[in-house]
């Protein structure tokens, strides 16, 4: 029952004073006559007095909350093993062995291959979100597309690398620039078997995920080399041109922010070498070279920064 639409009291008799809502009675009064209006509310203020995290999940009767990144989304029962009910009496002989064998069964359905996998797939999720410092919501989105996957019991599907192929996808779709080398890295998978699982991912559950925006990468890797602001400002500038002129479709992001950076460095005269900039982006030197010949071949780009 919802009891924010009493806003007066109901005695004819009062002066209509303002309703007190009591949370440690959990009452609502009139404040004028004193007449309780509900005797019994639902309490949503805090049940314990707590200060860390371990003590308010200790004294809190509800439990953590849902989240499908556990391999049991937080909803397991526990069967605990003092042999008493709720009056703290003990219970009955043939009782203790009908808890002995739901323990047992207890015990046994969590020992499952199935639920093994999923609780170190997704403790391997959380360790690199811890990493790369990604959102929840980017860790709910890959273990949905985890356990979605899942459900097709292929084999021959690495764990580890599925579930970073998820969280990898789960960043593309929430526009968060982490690179396949990125999570392959702090996942210790080998690029190309991520990169291997990412199309049997897309492949398998036919979704259509956009490229990453070059612009997003441009912070990152200019405060990895130490490159001022007008130069990532001028980085910026290129790589609206890209985009705008079609030259972008079908390159790596990353790639071409890393070119467009070595260019604008070096037309403000920063002098930063070809490696330190493909060793901040994760690219080859090659890689680099030839994207950054290209772009000055194919734009003015004295005339587009107005140099």
């Amino acid at each position: 029952m919802i009891y924010q639409d009493i806003r007066e009291c109901t005695n004819e008799n009062c002066t209509k004073g303002s309703v007190v809502n009591d949370d440690q009675s959990g009452e609502i009064l009139c404040s004028g006559c004193g007449l309780v209006l509900v005797e019994k509310t639902t309490v949503s203020g805090q049940e314990h007095q707590t200060f860390t995290s371990e003590e308010y999940f200790e004294k809190s009767r509800t439990g953590s909350k849902t989240s499908l990144a556990i391999n049991d989304m937080g909803l397991s029962t526990i069967i605990g093993k003092t042999n008493r009910d709720a009056s703290g009496c003990s219970i009955s002989g043939g009782m203790k062995q009908t808890f002995d064998r739901l323990r047992m069964w207890d015990s046994r359905s969590k020992s499952k291959s199935s639920k093994t996998s999923m609780r170190s797939a997704f403790i391997l999720i959380d360790t690199v979100q811890t990493k790369l410092a990604m959102p929840d919501a980017v860790i709910e989105k890959a273990a949905y597309l985890y356990r979605k996957v899942k459900a097709k019991k292929a084999r021959g599907w690495g764990i580890d690398c599925l579930a970073l192929a998820s969280l990898y996808l789960s960043c593309r779709m929430a526009n968060i620039p982490r690179t396949i080398p990125d999570i392959a890295s702090a996942g210790n998978v080998s690029i190309k078997d991520l990169s291997r699982h990412v199309r049997i991912l897309i492949d398998s559950l036919d979704l259509k995920v956009e490229s990453y925006n070059s612009s997003d990468f441009v912070t990152r890797v200019g405060s990895t080399v130490g490159a001022s602001e007008k130069s990532c400002r001028d980085a910026l500038i290129i790589l609206a041109k890209t985009r705008e002129t079609g030259y972008s479709e079908g390159k790596s992001p990353i790639a071409l922010t890393a070119s467009a950076l070595y260019v604008s460095c070096t037309i403000n005269g920063e002098k930063f070498t070809q490696r330190e900039i493909a060793k901040a982006a994760g690219i080859s030197n090659v890689s680099l070279r030839l994207r950054s010949e290209s772009i000055l071949q194919t734009f003015n780009i004295h005339n587009l920064l107005n140099v």
